[in-house]
């Protein structure tokens, strides 16, 4: 029995065996069961991450919905503050129109549109609107527009020497070139 193996020896090296193998193969299911649960912690994440992205997605969405429509707002709105400052000047005129009717007194109307156009220039400056200064001035394009050129004895030449229709800036915009003769 020396060279031979007894019949219990190789049961006990089979159960060994098999013992072995049934170890790795609980090990592998224990790696495969870890790989699922960490797959489906993966697929948790990704699922979050999902709606996370498609939160985010709907609000902005929404923020620009409403800027867009705080935006038309606003163009639509944007000379309400103009024609509050108008309103008090629309109501003189008004005033100043019904009083001339009754009365004839010519010069108290004049007197009444004299007042009603100051408060009108004094709201056009409160809002940055200021006439162009022309007559004296050397001609330029960006501020004036010439309509005819006259001979002058009083200007040198390109410069203007009468203003036809005032001209206006907004801050620094022309809103509307003088229209000017200038000298020849």
């Amino acid at each position: 029995m020396n060279g031979t193996q007894t019949a219990e020896e190789m049961s006990k090296q089979h159960h060994e065996a098999e013992a072995n193998q049934a170890e790795e193969l609980l090990n592998e299911a224990e790696s495969v069961v870890i790989e699922d649960s960490q797959l489906e912690e993966l697929r948790k994440q990704a699922e979050e991450n999902n709606q996370r992205y498609l939160r985010t997605q709907a609000d902005f969405d929404n923020f620009r919905r409403r800027a867009r429509q705080e935006k038309e707002e606003f163009a639509k709105y944007a000379s309400l503050k103009l024609i509050e400052q108008l309103l008090p000047v629309v109501d003189n005129f008004d005033r100043a129109l019904s009083s001339s009717k009754d009365t004839k007194d010519y010069e108290a109307v004049v007197k009444g549109l004299d007042i009603i156009f100051r408060q009108l220039e004094q709201m056009l400056v409160q809002e940055g609107v200021t006439p162009i200064d022309a007559v004296g001035q050397p001609f330029n394009p960006e501020y004036h527009q010439a309509i005819m050129q006259v001979e002058s004895e009083e200007y040198e030449e390109g410069i203007v020497v009468e203003e036809v229709q005032k001209g206006y800036m907004l801050k620094d915009k022309v809103v509307r070139a003088a229209m000017v003769k200038v000298s020849v």
